[in-house]
């Protein structure tokens, strides 16, 4: 029978773990595909204007960095981005920008489309056989007793009109790659609580994974307005609250739309008020922001995003890039993403290939393939 893998999550790692699956494997194999949010991209998410859908802003990752070492070893990827005009160099340099984050021979990249146009590019070429978008998965168990016994799989399914969602179980998985934050990994149910519970040093391990938590705030402006501004980009390194300001539009070369502003706070902002209200946070960015940049015109409508697992800012030690939760004759458990590498897309292409490569050898070892 066809080996059948779950991906839960359809983030970077995500979109990463079912492309090189399906290129290594072709059609050898099913590929499903969920994520509990309403879209692709994690926190390589595209915003769009709820008021004008072609006008977008990034309010995850704001430009991919590629140093000289990962433009050799992941050169395959990055030149499919090229190839493909999901990315191109960005050449109107970032005010304010610390040279630790530019080494020598260090390219920048932006995405026309919008981050997330490298996930959907990902998951695009997978091919995957399904992908449930409003699935939260809650739970793993094994179908029956026995190390032979495939997986079974419990979502939430979510809606608009009921976010607390309803119970579906999807059966039979022989492999199930977990690529969200870590955190949400620990409150999973079923067979990750119980492992966790058999060996202690990794769920220590897993407990020892940290991310920075932050806001973004996008300013949408109608068509025909432009921002007077001499950079497209730049980091505020004394202001309290915020961090990093980008003309979105125009960072990405896309104007054609519209304009769009995006502001990131700091870590420290983003930590002490994590768990206030968003609609009480963004008079509190709006007020820096007019210090900082003032005179803007007002803008037609306003997002913020609350990202408490915003980058890794301590990965799983050693940075091994997956790890088996369990395994048996019949079924594999994976954790994947940044938290098992490094916070950038080059570290959620470490992890992939890691965990792609774990799978691809159980599967050969229990007959799979």
């Amino acid at each position: 029978m066809m080996p059948r893998v779950l991906v839960a999550g359809a983030g970077p790692t995500g979109a990463l773990c079912a492309h090189i699956l399906r290129r290594e494997l072709q059609q050898k194999i099913q590929i499903d595909v969920c994520d509990k949010s309403n879209g692709t991209g994690g926190r390589m998410s595209t915003s769009r204007d709820p008021g004008n859908a072609d006008c977008t802003a990034d309010l995850g990752a704001q430009y991919i960095t590629v140093t000289p070492e990962y433009a050799q070893t992941h050169k395959r990827y990055h030149s499919e981005l090229l190839q493909a005009g999901v990315f191109q160099i960005y050449t109107g340099g970032i005010e304010g920008i610390k040279s630790s984050r530019n080494p020598p021979g260090t390219n920048n990249y932006v995405t026309p489309q919008g981050i997330s146009s490298i996930v959907k590019y990902f998951l695009k070429t997978s091919e995957a056989d399904n992908v449930e978008f409003d699935h939260r998965l809650t739970s793993l168990d094994l179908l029956e007793k026995g190390s032979e016994a495939p997986l079974e799989v419990k979502f939430d399914q979510l809606s608009p009109t009921d976010p607390s969602g309803q119970s579906t179980t999807h059966p039979k998985y022989d492999a199930v790659i977990l690529t969200m934050p870590v955190p949400q990994v620990l409150q999973l149910k079923g067979l990750v609580a119980e492992k966790l519970d058999q060996t202690p040093s990794i769920k220590s391990s897993l407990e020892k994974v940290q991310y920075s938590s932050r806001y973004a705030l996008a300013l949408f402006y109608p068509p025909g307005v432009t921002l007077d501004l001499p950079w497209k980009a730049k980091y505020e390194q004394e202001d309290e609250c915020i961090r990093f300001i980008s003309v979105d539009s125009k960072k990405r070369g896309n104007e054609s739309a519209c304009t769009a502003l995006v502001v990131h706070t700091s870590v420290p902002f983003g930590i002490k008020y994590l768990e206030t209200a968003k609609e009480e946070v963004e008079p509190l960015i709006l007020n820096h922001l007019d210090k900082l940049v003032p005179n803007l015109p007002a803008p037609v409508r306003t997002k913020c995003q609350r990202w408490r697992y915003s980058q890794v800012s301590t990965p799983l030690e050693g940075s091994p890039g997956t790890l088996v939760l369990d395994e048996g004759p019949s079924h594999v458990l994976l954790v994947a993403g940044d938290g098992m590498s490094h916070s950038n897309l080059d570290g959620c292409i470490d992890s992939a290939e890691a965990t792609c490569k774990r799978l691809i050898e159980h599967w050969k070892k229990t007959c799979h393939l």
